[in-house]
């Protein structure tokens, strides 16, 4: 009997391992195990690895322009974003699903493929180089520098901000907004009173999270940064290319932090003050 007992009371604790089993080793084999080596594989060639991000102007090029192009599309992003978001969150009209449904189709598209995109519009092969060699005899293209990187980023991060908008805009307090306008507020201080800080969080979170993509974005940089290098790139060639596997992993580490210290600023910042 009491052998049973006891033989019963472990049977959940045994059940219970057998599905946790499973899932701590995959995490072991597939985060915590290549987390820990890309942390140490800089030391494999000194501690000023770890900062060559730093130290060697190249890199450091490279980071600036990576973040300099997510800070960019952040805005641009936000700012369209929220004027599209809102508009279609406050009006209706014949056609809006099929509209929203078209704005936020660059979702299904991988990188490679808007990159692809932006070189069909303004590559080498492109329409506006055939319009501009009949016109004024010249190809001109832009799809391989700063400015068809920015398109490129913009048009993927485009439809996470419209319906992140859409759907804030939708469960906003109206009654605030009433009664602001029941006393002469114009429509622009109605927008800066109300609306802003209504949506605050919102942007702050959408904020992190498309600086955070335009920072770690590959498929679209990999297609179109021939003549502007950002540092997914970079440590995509000393990966690949040059096999050097310590300075890659030591950029990816910069890579990260930066991405982390946005994102935890964002929580930090973006929290309710009553859950602090």
């Amino acid at each position: 009997m009491t052998q049973a007992t006891t033989s019963n009371a472990w049977n959940p604790r045994w059940r219970l391992l057998a599905c946790v089993a499973p899932a701590a080793v995959f995490f072991a084999a597939f985060w915590l195990l290549p987390v820990v080596r890309l942390l140490a594989l800089p030391a494999d060639k000194g501690a000023a690895t770890y900062f060559a991000v730093l130290t060697d102007a190249r890199y450091l090029q490279s980071m600036a322009n990576t973040v300099a192009l997510s800070v960019a599309v952040t805005l641009a992003t936000l700012v369209l974003g929220a004027a599209v978001g809102i508009y279609l969150a406050r009006h209706a009209f014949p056609g809006k699903r099929m509209l929203l449904s078209l704005l936020t189709l660059p979702l299904s598209f991988p990188g490679v493929i808007i990159g692809f995109f932006v070189i069909l519009l303004g590559g080498r092969q492109g329409v506006i180089a055939d319009l501009s060699d009949t016109l004024v005899g010249e190809r001109i293209t832009f799809a391989y520098g700063l400015l068809g990187l920015f398109l490129a980023y913009l048009y993927f991060s485009l439809p996470r901000a419209i319906a992140t908008y859409a759907a804030a805009a939708e469960s906003m307090n109206t009654q605030l907004e009433e009664a602001a306008r029941s006393l002469g507020a114009s429509k622009l201080r109605v927008a800066r009173d109300v609306w802003m800080p209504e949506l605050a969080p919102t942007t702050l979170a959408c904020g992190a999270i498309l600086f955070a993509t335009s920072m770690g974005a590959f498929g679209t940089a990999f297609t179109l940064a021939s003549k502007f290098e950002v540092i997914p790139i970079t440590i995509y060639n000393e990966f690949t290319n040059y096999a050097n596997f310590a300075l890659a992993a030591s950029l990816s580490i910069s890579l990260g932090v930066v991405t982390w210290l946005v994102l935890f600023v964002a929580r930090r910042f973006g929290a309710n003050p009553i859950a602090r």
